[in-house]
């Protein structure tokens, strides 16, 4: 066995971690999980192994990412021993422009380039680049490696990326990236071992953060996010795709300001928007108050819709996947999405559904179904592995 890969994936409030075990030129499995949540307000930490057993869960007195990484790199010391050495981090960033299409070793010039993506990812990529610099604080010789969100869909098609404006936005980065990426190419890799990724396939990520992505024999060809990840299905607190009409009338007529209104778009709306109660789904589905029926119909018709529009764009479909948080828990979701895509000769088996099996539909449904858990960390960790091999 080789030292073992560390996998972060940093938010604005928490950062996630797993540690993998790894063999010869491949991930063997996950030692543990954990995260530090809250960061700066109560944080905790919590930690469980690879079997669900908890390992750790308490208070951390952590008010920064600098400190909560310090803070895991020691639980990790006092848990496994100060002898406990990793062969290198992979880091989830979301955005790798039109630079990065695959991971990379991060040196000076790569953190710098990270850094000019801010304005592209603003609530997202500061906090990837802040856990970079976490890691190089707390162990300077500690090789690092970014995977990005934006990488699998390099593979689209220039008509699929581009904005209908001016050529001089296009050339500052104005065009459509795509997320979600390392959870569609995991999905995608599973989907080959089942034999079940050659052809047309729209692929569900539905979450808190919620997309479609359409591939074709395993490659990316269009997705529901663009520019930026507002874009596309409705999500937890996210509206999904909104005229612009509307942004201009907030500034104009409601005298908002942009940061008031990147609060109401990336945090006030969605689910929670609409509903007023709240931006989990199951506690929306548990509830009988007609607001929460409101946001699971619009949820339900947004990705109704947009299958609708990525089957136009791969010519036909042979499958949809379900998976994310609620694609994998929710089978009332996942039932009304395949009524909605009843006109693709979709046919689902509701008991089969039920019980959550791995294929969901009849044997006579032309368009199959299928439930595949996501797993973005063993992604995250397997690229990990393969880069810094490649860079031996």
């Amino acid at each position: 066995m080789r030292e073992p890969i560390f996998v972060i994936n940093a938010g604005s409030s928490s950062i996630k971690f797993a540690v993998y075990a790894t063999g010869e030129g491949r991930v063997v499995e996950a030692v543990f999980e954990g995260e530090i949540s809250s960061i700066g307000h109560l944080p905790q930490l919590k930690v469980r192994s690879a079997i669900g057993e908890t390992l750790a869960k308490r208070s951390a007195t952590v008010a920064d990412h600098d400190r909560a990484v310090a803070e895991i790199f020691d639980w990790i010391a006092g848990h496994l021993g100060s002898e406990m050495t990793f062969d290198g981090v992979g880091h989830r960033v979301v955005h790798g422009g039109e630079r990065y299409s695959s991971p990379v070793l991060i040196d000076d010039e790569v953190l710098e380039r990270l850094g000019e993506l801010i304005p592209l990812a603003p609530l997202h990529q500061p906090h990837n680049v802040a856990a970079i610099q976490a890691v190089r604080t707390t162990a300077p010789r500690l090789r690092q490696v970014a995977c990005f969100d934006t990488a699998f869909h390099q593979s689209q098609p220039a008509i699929a990326r581009a904005l209908a404006l001016p050529p001089e936005f296009a050339a500052k980065g104005l065009r459509r990236y795509g997320f979600h990426g390392l959870s569609y190419e995991y999905v995608a890799s599973k989907l080959w071992q089942k034999g079940e990724a050659e052809g047309k396939t729209v692929i569900a990520h539905l979450g808190n953060g919620a997309s479609l992505c359409a591939i074709e024999d395993g490659s990316s060809v269009a997705t529901t996010m663009g520019f930026s990840t507002l874009d596309g299905l409705i999500m937890g607190t996210r509206p999904g795709t909104l005229d612009p009409g509307v942004i201009l009338y907030l500034l104009q007529h409601e005298g908002m300001t942009a940061e008031e209104i990147a609060t109401l778009l990336y945090k006030r709306s969605g689910l929670l928007g609409v509903s007023g109660i709240s931006s989990d789904m199951r506690t929306l589905l548990e509830s009988d108050a007609p607001a929460a029926r409101q946001a699971i119909d619009l949820f339900i018709y947004r990705i109704g819709r947009e299958i609708g529009s990525l089957a136009a764009a791969l010519g036909g479909l042979d499958r949809i996947v379900f998976t994310g948080g609620i694609g994998e828990n929710a089978p009332e979701i996942r039932k009304r999405v395949s009524l909605m895509a009843a006109w693709l000769g979709v046919d689902l088996d509701e008991e089969a559904n039920l019980r959550g099996d791995a294929r969901i539909s009849t044997a006579e449904s032309a368009t199959s179904l299928w439930i595949v858990p996501t797993d973005e960390n063993l992604m995250i960790a397997q690229h990990t592995r393969r880069a810094l091999d490649g860079s031996s």
